[in-house]
């Protein structure tokens, strides 16, 4: 069993009245982390902490900022093995997904650490005779960074790099579901040389979210919020966050559309939403959840994803062979059956997998799916996808864009020129053109649009989100005034 303790000022410390929760291992439902249960005063000890080392840290020359975030790389890679084995734990996922959430969480804060010196002003030209006009960033202030389980180690990075690159100090709220691992990242922080106080991570129970989120974001210290996870839950991050005049960036739910137009090439089509739809179970924010194929090449379309999605195997992270594996619990397994299930009673055909063993679902390829099914609209965070077929390109943007979600899309087509005129019509933050919906790359803009949230992880977009822009004048001589 693992431990795991609030993380403040480089130090494990209890929650001030000692107590602690359970974080259940969804394969086997035994304890597999117990975790420190911050009250209110522990939480706003975080941000006290973080309040304090302010000052220092936003002072720091850009080098010197530079050198620890790519020290934080090499140490993510380095205890890559005992991430893995926390995520295993936690969240029932295979090695492979730790690996690779490792991986992409190292070139997180290497691009962070590139751009410390990016952080640049202006000097616009002034109006007033003998004034000089300057426009600076500087960073905000407190970050509050809430971070999810699906992609932990990843997600995490995502949510702190930026922040400390600009300058910021942060409080890292880990999630319920992998408190071990999300503590993990304080200390690899610390230990590649952070000073205290910096960074601290705060757990709680279940029970406690909505006062201890409630108290953190209150503090006049936090002047940003970000938060990656489900968009019920954003939408209660946002409303506290606005009571409080406090920005915030969210990145939510999403309903991924990949369009698979009448001359695609069907082989690259087939492996990207089996990629998009299957990988991590599903379990991604960019999952590819709906494939809007035309017509004239659905069946066969349909017949080589539904082949390859039967090649996929699903089991335990210990069991040989296996592609896929657990989901977050049972519960969520069982959730995503019925979702198929309610599809077929209506008139979709099942075409590969629709099963669960536990917290184990297989790869599943549902078709002929209507706006009758919860399929359609509703978000299933699990290794299903559903076929809906056109038979023009306006119907196919018409389709992408009937959904509350706006995060990720893909469009394939062998004309690029028509592609893209598609993809420019597609309602989501991000589109790829012969690509899965699911890609991450620290360098460029990431964020979505209408339920999917708003705001900017990653490149000089993120900049702008952890620092405040200010002007700032000098007058270097009398100026006239009309009174």
């Amino acid at each position: 069993m693992l431990q795991a303790r609030l993380f403040i000022n480089n130090q494990d410390v209890a929650s001030s009245d000692g107590a602690t929760f359970e974080c259940l291992n969804p394969i086997d439902g035994d304890v597999a982390t117990l975790a420190a249960a911050a009250t209110v005063d522990s939480a706003l000890a975080a941000v006290n902490a973080a309040t304090v080392a302010f000052a220092g840290w936003s002072q720091l020359p850009p080098p010197q900022r530079r050198e620890l975030l790519n020290r934080a790389a090499e140490l993510i890679i380095a205890r890559s093995d005992e991430f893995s084995r926390a995520m295993t734990a936690e969240t029932g996922a295979t090695a492979a997904w730790g690996s690779f959430n490792c991986q992409l969480a190292a070139g997180i804060f290497r691009e962070a650490a590139a751009l410390v010196t990016q952080i640049q002003g202006e000097l616009p030209p002034s109006n007033r005779p003998g004034a000089i006009e300057m426009v600076l960033r500087q960073p905000a202030g407190v970050v509050l960074a809430f971070a999810p389980w699906n992609a932990p180690v990843l997600l995490a990075a995502r949510a702190v790099a930026m922040p400390l690159a600009c300058g910021n100090t942060v409080v890292l709220k880990g999630s319920e579901l992998c408190p071990y691992t999300h503590r993990l990242i304080g200390e690899v922080l610390a230990e590649a040389g952070l000073p205290p106080g910096v960074l601290n991570v705060v757990l709680n129970a279940p029970a406690d979210a909505a006062n201890v989120v409630e108290a953190l974001i209150r503090h006049p210290a936090v002047r940003r919020v970000n938060f990656t996870g489900s968009t019920r839950v954003g939408r209660s991050i946002a409303e506290i966050a606005a009571r409080y005049l406090k920005r915030c960036l969210l990145e939510l739910g999403g309903k991924a559309p990949l369009l698979v137009l009448d001359d695609a090439d069907l082989d690259a089509a087939v492996q990207a939403a089996a990629f998009g739809a299957f990988f991590n179970q599903g379990q991604i924010c960019m999952s590819t959840e709906r494939i809007i194929v035309d017509s004239k090449v659905a069946d066969e379309f349909v017949q080589r994803l539904a082949a390859k999605a039967l090649r996929l195997k699903a089991g335990l992270p210990d069991e040989k062979g296996c592609t896929l594996g657990s989901m977050i619990s049972a519960a969520a397994a069982t959730r995503v059956q019925a979702m198929v299930q309610d599809a077929v009673d209506k008139g979709a055909e099942l075409l590969a997998g629709g099963h669960a063993r536990g917290s184990v679902m297989e790869a599943t390829v549902v078709d002929h799916v209507t706006a009758a099914m919860r399929l359609y609209a509703e978000e299933s965070f699990g290794p299903v996808v559903a076929v809906l077929r056109f038979d023009d390109v306006e119907e196919a943007i018409s389709l992408a864009n009937d959904s509350e979600y706006g995060l990720s899309a893909a469009v394939f087509g062998c004309d690029v020129m028509r592609a893209l005129e598609v993809a420019r019509r597609i309602e989501s933050g991000i589109c790829h053109i012969n690509g899965a919906t699911v890609q991450d790359q620290a360098q460029v803009p990431f964020g979505g649009l209408k339920d999917s949230g708003y705001g900017r992880f990653g490149g000089r977009g993120a900049i702008d989100e952890f620092t405040e822009l200010r002007w700032i004048s000098i007058q270097t001589q009398p100026p006239q005034y009309p009174i």
